[in-house]
């Protein structure tokens, strides 16, 4: 019994630290609908910038001094962000304000690394909390025991503030309805800067609280960042009380699962979170969102064309100089270019299910490293050549994609793209932990092509094949009766329903088949790396995907496989350098702001100003247009 409780109390302790970063990112969310994926940065920087102050300030007043100050002075630089960055890119759809944020993960990972170089940092003790209490006779930390009074304070007091004060009316009001309260005289722009300057202050005052537990290190931004977003899901995106029992529940859950199942707490936290959200869709006391609330990517009644002749006639020279690389170019160019054309492909399978069926997945590395395993597998252990297994690879990953669509579908906006970031972990784990099948962390090697393809060059003008083959069958389904029954079910579904659609179908549909054309992305990778790890189903790996989506545009069918082309060809060129993830996310961030409709989306317009590009000609056979449509 004493050990229950000592265990009891460890997952209790945890749960503080993880209640305010979490309860931060809900503030910020329910208020500006930002999906803040840098709130991982500032629980970072407010570890580096409490230990900068514990080493100045001394004794136990400047130890809690520092705690606070490090708060308040994150809190400053989050509002920062808001202003310099954010505000830029509220009139752009929600979720690609995302891709800011990411971009502000990569500024602040380097210039943490400038800052605070690349050590590890151990926090300091808590001045006369060193010790240990036994209860029970089982030993439990003093610190530990100090984070558990501390948090209900501070719930009491983010209580206080919701539902006691004006500022607390007014956040909880944008919660319900921002254009409500903006439409009634309110300062939205110095609403979201206070919100964001509290969110953010939540965040460093979590970091700084858990040094004497941990520490500093320049990994500890994505480490939370998993956390806070599945706890903030589960408890129901925007609730404070929900942010507050689950974290609770995952931390403990979590410790007992460290000391009694140790191989689970890899995805112990995503089984909890798919469970709750099969039971209730929007979290444990979250709202049920509004159709379309969240994570609108396209425009209703914006259809998008077939592309112009010129624009076909472009595209064929670029794909000609293309196919001519191996006379023109070096040996590295070819391998680079390769890479490129795979992972092309797979940002188009995720832009198909994003741009056309407005279906946010954080999960989507998944399917592509799924059809990589399926290929290697096949090869490893069934001597399956080349050929077949490239054709099973996407099989494999479609079948995935059916069985997680048949969950995650029954959800909506952000908690549909969490239920597939929580299969594509634990789909991760498995390859992990499954090493006598999958070689675990080592991975599967010694994957190669067949004889004939196994000429850089060769393989370069098959992966050029099938990338833009799957590519061109991607755009050509965009154009099909099922593309424009997809785009019906995302703009509006009670009228396609009413128009006797079966929308969910329809989804399930999109998802599988985006599925299976990462899958062939994946067997493709597979052949040319000759190996394949467990890395290729990360979540960093999604995002990658979900990044360049958005930097090409959303609303358009060239968006995904010209924001991967851009995305890789810059990041090769700025690798070379020390500090290129400053660079790449200053670069994010500008182009952002200079260009929120996407790279595709901004020359669009560009060609419309100079009068390259007639919007308003309809393509042949078809009637002119009511409304302005965006030609591809």
């Amino acid at each position: 019994m004493g050990l229950f409780l000592a265990q009891l109390l460890t997952g209790l302790a945890n749960a503080g630290a993880l209640f305010m970063v979490a309860s931060g990112l809900s503030l910020i969310f329910g208020v500006t609908r930002i999906v803040n994926f840098a709130h991982g940065s500032f629980y970072m920087l407010g570890a580096y910038v409490g230990y900068s102050l514990m080493q100045v300030l001394p004794g136990a007043v400047g130890f809690w001094g520092a705690i606070v100050l490090a708060g308040l002075i994150v809190g400053i630089i989050g509002a920062l962000v808001e202003v310099l960055v954010l505000r830029q890119v509220y009139s752009a759809p929600e979720l690609f304000q995302l891709v800011a944020t990411f971009g502000v993960i990569l500024v602040v990972q380097d210039l943490a690394l400038m800052i605070w170089g690349p050590t590890d940092l151990l926090g300091p003790r808590a001045p006369g909390l060193e010790g240990i209490v036994r209860i029970m006779g089982e030993p439990v930390p003093q610190y530990d025991l100090a984070l558990i009074a501390i948090t209900p304070f501070v719930a009491i007091a983010l209580w206080y503030l919701i539902t006691r004060t004006r500022v607390g009316i007014l956040v909880r009001a944008a919660t319900q309805d921002r254009e409500m309260v903006g439409a009634l005289g309110v300062n939205q722009s110095l609403l979201f800067t206070g919100t964001f300057f509290l969110g953010c202050a939540l965040a460093g005052l979590g970091g700084a609280l858990q040094l004497p537990k941990g520490g500093a290190d320049l990994l500890m931004d994505f480490t939370i960042l998993a956390q806070v977003f599945v706890v903030v899901v589960i408890g129901g995106m925007g609730s404070l009380p929900g942010a507050l029992l689950a974290a609770v529940l995952i931390s403990v859950l979590n410790v007992f699962g460290v000391a009694y199942l140790p191989q689970s707490t890899l995805v112990l936290m995503y089984v909890v979170m798919v469970a709750v959200l099969m039971w209730r869709p929007f979290g444990l006391l979250g709202r049920e969102e509004v159709a379309g609330e969240l994570g609108q990517v396209g425009e209703p009644d914006r259809p998008v064309r077939p592309a112009g002749t010129a624009v076909r006639v472009l595209v064929a020279a670029l794909l000609a100089v293309l196919a001519a690389l191996p006379f023109w170019g070096g040996s590295f160019a070819v391998v680079l270019v390769t890479d490129i054309l795979i992972f092309c492909l797979f940002a188009a399978s995720l832009h198909f299910l994003l741009g056309q069926g407005g279906l946010v997945s954080f999960g989507h590395a998944a399917f592509f490293g799924g059809g990589a395993y399926v290929a290697a597998l096949l090869v490893k252990y069934a001597g399956t050549p080349m050929e077949l297994a490239l054709i099973l690879a996407p099989l494999g990953a479609g079948l995935v994609a059916i069985a997680i669509g048949w969950v995650a579908l029954r959800a909506t906006g952000v908690y549909f793209a969490m239920l597939t970031l929580a299969f594509a972990q634990l789909l991760w784990s498995l390859v992990f932990q499954w090493g006598d099948v999958t070689g675990g962390d080592d991975g599967l090697v010694g994957i190669w092509p067949a004889r004939w393809a196994s000429d850089n060059d060769v393989y370069f003008w098959l992966a050029l094949v099938l990338s833009v083959g799957g590519i061109l069958v991607l755009r050509h389904v965009a154009h099909a009766p099922f593309g424009y029954a997809l785009r019906a079910a995302r703009d509006n579904a009670p009228r396609a329903e009413a128009m006797g659609l079966d929308t969910k179908r329809i989804q399930h549909a999109a998802f599988a088949f985006a599925g299976m054309m990462a899958g062939v992305a994946g067997g493709l990778f597979v052949f040319s790396k000759g190996s394949v790890f467990p890395n290729e189903m990360e979540i960093a790996r999604s995002f990658d995907a979900l990044i360049v989506v958005f930097l090409g545009g959303v609303k358009t069918l060239s968006g995904g496989w010209v924001g991967g082309a851009t995305f890789k060809g810059v990041e090769d060129l700025l690798v070379r350098f020390e500090y290129w993830r400053l660079a790449l996310g200053l670069l994010i961030i500008v182009v952002v702001i200079v260009a929120p409709d996407g790279i595709v989306g901004g020359l669009r317009k560009l060609g419309e100003r100079l009068g390259l590009l007639r919007p308003d000609e309809a393509p042949r056979g078809t009637a002119a247009p009511a409304a302005r449509e965006p030609a591809e």
